[in-house]
C-alpha cells in the first residue's frame, strides 16, 4: 500500500487541542504502523494537555494511549503480524492521529465480535486493571474488591473482570444513576459517595470485616478513609491521584492489619513489562471478550478533529464508561 506523506493529528497548543498536519511516521524494526480507526480518550491525556503529565522520553508528543485499526506497515523484525491485521494497541502516545506507531508486542487482535470503536476502549483500561488488580493486588475468587470511580472506563472494566473471576465488587460513584448502572453491570453493591459515607457503608456491607482489595484513582483524603475500609491482609492499589498526592497516614492499622499499600503508573514501563500483560490478557481475558461475557462500555464518540469536545466531556465527569475518537 502506498502510504501518504502527511496525516491529520491533534497537537497540544498552550493547553488547547488543535488539528494539525504531521508527517506519517515510519516503523522501526519492532514496530507496526496502524491506520487508526478509533482512539480512546483517557484522563492522562487531559493531564498531558494541562502540562501535568509529559510524555516519556522518546514518545510522541501527540496525545492518545490506545488505538484500534489496521496494520499497514511493519518493521523488519516482525513475523507474527501482517499487513491488513485488525489490531488494538497500547501506545505511549500518538493515538490522536490518522496513523500511529505501536510496538508489535503490544498489539492484540480485535475480537471478531467487536467494532474498532469498541476495541479502542480496551488497551489502556484492560492493561491497567489486569496489571494492578490481578498482578499487583492478587485478587482471588471469593474476595471483595472496592473500586472508587465505578462508572469510569477503569471502573466498568474492573467490575466486569473481577466478576468474571468470581470476586465480589463494591463501587463508589457520584450519582444514583451511575450507581444503578454499575449494579446492572454486575457490581454487588454501589455507594453514592455524594450522599453516603463510603467508610460506614463498607463496614455495613461487609459486617465490619472490610474489603480485600481497593483500586483507587482518587488519592488525597480518600487514603486514610481507605485504610478504615480494609480487612486484615488487604491490599490498596493507587493508580491515580485526582484529589491530590498528599495525605496523612496512621501507620498503626497498617501494622495491626498487615496491610499492603502499592501503586503504579503504566505509561513509563518498558515494552517487556507491558508485553507480559498483553500475553496474559490474550490468554485469560480475550476469550471472555470473544464470547461476549464481558464488553467495553462506550458512552460517547467524537470525530478526531473534535478531540477538544471529548476532553470537555471527560472533565465534566458526566460520562459512564469510555469516550472514543473516531477517524
Amino acid at each position: 500500500m502506498q502510504l501518504p506523506e502527511q496525516m491529520i493529528a491533534i497537537e497540544i497548543d498552550n493547553g488547547d487541542l488543535k488539528p494539525t498536519q504531521r508527517t506519517v511516521p515510519t516503523p522501526s524494526a519492532n514496530q507496526v504502523l496502524i491506520k487508526v480507526a478509533a482512539s480512546g480518550v483517557n484522563r492522562p491525556d487531559v493531564m498531558q494537555r494541562k502540562g501535568l503529565y509529559p510524555p516519556p522520553s522518546g514518545a510522541s508528543d501527540i496525545p492518545g494511549l490506545e488505538v484500534a485499526g489496521t496494520i499497514i506497515a511493519l518493521g523488519s523484525d516482525i513475523s507474527h503480524l501482517h499487513e491488513g491485521d485488525r489490531v488494538c494497541a497500547l501506545v505511549t502516545g500518538g493515538g490522536y492521529a490518522e496513523f500511529c506507531l505501536a510496538s508489535a508486542a503490544l498489539c492484540l487482535p480485535v475480537p471478531e465480535s467487536l467494532s474498532f470503536t469498541e476495541a479502542a476502549a480496551l488497551p489502556e483500561t484492560f492493561f491497567t486493571v489486569w496489571s494492578n488488580v490481578f498482578d499487583r493486588a492478587h485478587l482471588q475468587p471469593g474476595e471483595t474488591l472496592l473500586v472508587h470511580g465505578g462508572s469510569s472506563g477503569i471502573g466498568t472494566t474492573a467490575i466486569q473482570l473481577a466478576k468474571a473471576f468470581n470476586a465480589k465488587v463494591i463501587v463508589t460513584a457520584g450519582s444514583n444513576a451511575k450507581c444503578e448502572f454499575c449494579l446492572q453491570l454486575g457490581a454487588d453493591a454501589a455507594i453514592n459517595y455524594k450522599e453516603q459515607d463510603f467508610v460506614e457503608e463498607i463496614k455495613r456491607l461487609t459486617d465490619n470485616k472490610g474489603v480485600d482489595v481497593i483500586l483507587d484513582m482518587i488519592g488525597g483524603d480518600y487514603f486514610p478513609r481507605n485504610l478504615k475500609c480494609m480487612s486484615d491482609d488487604a491490599r490498596l492499589v493507587q493508580i491515580a491521584i485526582q484529589s491530590g498526592p498528599k495525605a496523612e497516614i496512621n501507620l498503626l492499622p497498617v501494622m495491626l492489619k498487615r496491610l499492603t499499600i502499592t501503586g503504579s503508573t503504566l505509561r513509563t514501563r518498558d515494552d517487556a513489562f507491558k508485553a507480559a500483560i498483553a500475553a496474559q490478557l490474550l490468554e485469560k481475558v480475550w476469550p471472555l471478550l470473544t464470547s461476549g461475557k464481558i464488553k467495553p462500555v462506550i458512552y460517547s464518540t467524537f470525530a478526531l478533529t473534535n478531540a477538544a469536545l471529548a476532553h470537555q466531556l471527560m472533565e465534566s465527569s458526566q460520562h459512564i464508561g469510555k469516550i472514543i475518537l473516531t477517524v
